[in-house]
């Protein structure tokens, strides 16, 4: 999801570059033979992945709103992917907590594992197959990346490994630009993200009950206004499970949840 406001027409707008579901997908992928759910399924094999749209997406973005050639713009990322840099304690603690994970697949040994074990912190990290993709990408635009040989190896994969993504699914993604979920504030004004995003719809309900009480009265962190804070976000929450889905399946009532009347219920 990008929200940006253009500063040359005063425009705000939403680009929606969500992963969407593969044509192949169904209710019960996740399910087997006698209902139950199969661990791990929906998170960590190839049924669990979407049709990826951030190339889709940041492409458009340059397009329509950027200033950059994209072969510039991606130049200092094939360049890392390249040349490597070198792994911090964050990264290197991140590995040892995905290790199954990173070592279970050809692919991400092929990148992360050193000789069979993973970098540690100070060591170099190269991923020249991510250089090249870059690169291509930064020649021929999404193109490479939906109809090109990335594209292509996405899909063989897929077939390889239980997944559903196919030529016709990268084919067919599309970006969507919608209108921003606004909303105030005390004086401010909000634009975020509408749907299939949760987070603009319910950040403006959060903020329209929280108006209806004296916060800087109660100043910040003191147990009174922790208090209204966790309750005005567990409505919101409540709502999110009720409400939200994605605007192509599913009515969404944002102009209801985003009232200041509805919030000023929900603060009673």
């Amino acid at each position: 999801f990008m929200v940006l406001h253009d500063g040359r027409t005063g425009k705000d707008t939403a680009i929606d570059f969500r992963e969407v579901a593969p044509a192949g997908a169904t209710r019960d992928m996740y399910l087997d033979a006698a209902g139950n759910v199969v661990q791990d399924k929906s998170l960590f094999t190839q049924a669990a992945i979407g049709v990826p749209g951030t190339v889709a997406g940041l492409t458009y973005a340059l397009e329509h709103y950027g200033t950059m050639k994209r072969a510039d713009l991606v130049a200092p990322a094939v360049r890392l992917a390249n040349n490597g840099f070198p792994v911090g304690e964050t990264l290197a603690g991140l590995f040892v907590a995905e290790r199954n994970h990173l070592m279970a697949w050809e692919g991400t040994r092929k990148v992360f594992s050193h000789a069979g074990r993973l970098p540690v912190a100070g060591e170099l990290l190269r991923n020249p197959d991510l250089g090249r993709s870059l690169a291509l990408i930064g020649r021929d635009g999404a193109k490479a990346f939906y109809d090109g040989p990335i594209g292509a190896a996405i899909v063989a994969e897929a077939r390889a490994h239980g997944g559903l993504i196919t030529a016709a699914d990268l084919r067919d993604y599309k970006v969507v630009e919608r209108a921003p979920v606004r909303g105030s504030y005390r004086g401010y004004d909000i634009v975020s993200m509408p749907p299939p995003s949760s987070g603009g719809v319910h950040v403006v309900q959060i903020l329209n009950i929280l108006s209806n009480f004296p916060l800087r009265d109660w100043g910040p962190n003191s147990a009174k206004t922790i208090h209204v804070m966790a309750e005005a976000e567990r409505r919101a929450y409540a709502d999110r499970s009720e409400y939200l889905g994605d605007p192509d399946f599913v009515k969404v009532p944002v102009k209801g949840l985003t009232s200041p009347a509805y919030a000023k219920e929900l603060a009673g």
